[in-house]
């Protein structure tokens, strides 16, 4: 009987309005059309739903069982409606990210504090990986983005550039001195060497660009986060790899120096990625286009 939708439609408006020709008002149709339908749908159902009064018409005890049902799927539907509305207008809904801890940090915290002010009411998820975990997480439905290191290859992914960083190696006070003339890439073969650990597309990225120089090193230390290479660099283990952008306050402070490349790292990008051929949120479709 699902298929005969357009009957309870009839048959709800009628009993609601307690009137033929009231029901077809507002249908928008003929009275005849509204008689005539439901005579369809009581054949259907074996059964009389209404019964005629000087008034109108009103229920039978058939009819009352069916509009039971029938209005608690109008309200269902009404409360979908309502909930989808809510979701695009930003009054709900729910947003997931995936991103390492320095992006997350640096480039998702900011715009996460403006889209919360904006949209107090959307509930928000950070999941802390690598940006090759994000991109699985993303592939196994488990966020709605990602916020990834670049570059990044995957048939399954769509990727935006959303901006791009510059990377460098800074030392502290012991070896500041190093800083005082532009080095080249054989210098580093003469230099302790602080780097993030293996497994990080932000590590390959250097690696990659070092070979290229046909430089081969082996670091000192190998650490998990931006913010562990800048103190061992403060402390002075070494010359570290991190990336100027989100180091600019040290710098400026001169806790940090940064050492003169010649030829500087060429910047890289970092990027939004998505599933590719599957709908966003109206909630990720808001954040990603604040970001873009």
């Amino acid at each position: 009987m699902i298929e005969h939708m357009d009957w309870y439609r009839v048959f709800y408006h009628t009993a609601k309005a307690g009137s033929l020709s009231k029901a077809a008002e507002e249908l928008y149709i003929t009275q005849p059309a509204v008689t005539h339908t439901i005579k369809q749908l009581e054949a259907k159902l074996g059964g009389q739903l209404f019964f005629r009064t000087s008034r109108g018409v009103r229920l039978t005890a058939e009819g009352e069982v069916l509009l039971t049902y029938i209005e608690q799927a109008y309200h269902l539907i009404a409360n979908g409606e309502k909930k989808l509305a809510e979701l695009h207008q930003l009054t709900s809904g729910e947003i997931t990210i995936g991103a390492g801890d320095t992006l997350c940090r640096h480039v998702l915290l900011p715009h996460l504090e403006r889209f919360h002010d904006l949209y107090p009411d959307v509930k928000i998820r950070v999941t802390n990986r690598t940006s090759l975990e994000t991109v699985e997480l993303l592939k196994q439905g488990r966020i709605d983005l990602g916020i990834v290191n670049l570059p990044l290859h995957d048939k399954g992914i769509k990727l935006r550039e959303c901006g791009t960083v510059q990377d460098c190696f800074i030392v502290g006070d012991k070896y500041r001195h190093l800083a005082d003339s532009p080095w080249s890439w054989e210098s580093f073969l003469s230099c302790p060497l602080i780097l993030l650990e293996e497994g990080s597309s932000s590590r390959a990225y250097i690696d990659r660009y070092l070979q290229a120089q046909g430089v081969y090193v082996k670091p000192e230390l190998e650490l998990g986060s931006i913010e562990l290479l800048m103190e061992y660099a403060r402390a002075g283990f070494g010359a570290a790899c991190v990336v100027k952008d989100f180091i600019r306050q040290e710098l400026t402070d001169g806790s940090l120096v940064e050492l003169p490349l010649e030829p500087p790292i060429p910047p890289r990008s970092i990027g939004i990625a998505t599933l590719s051929d599957v709908p966003l949120s109206a909630a990720a479709k808001k954040f990603i286009e604040m970001i873009g």
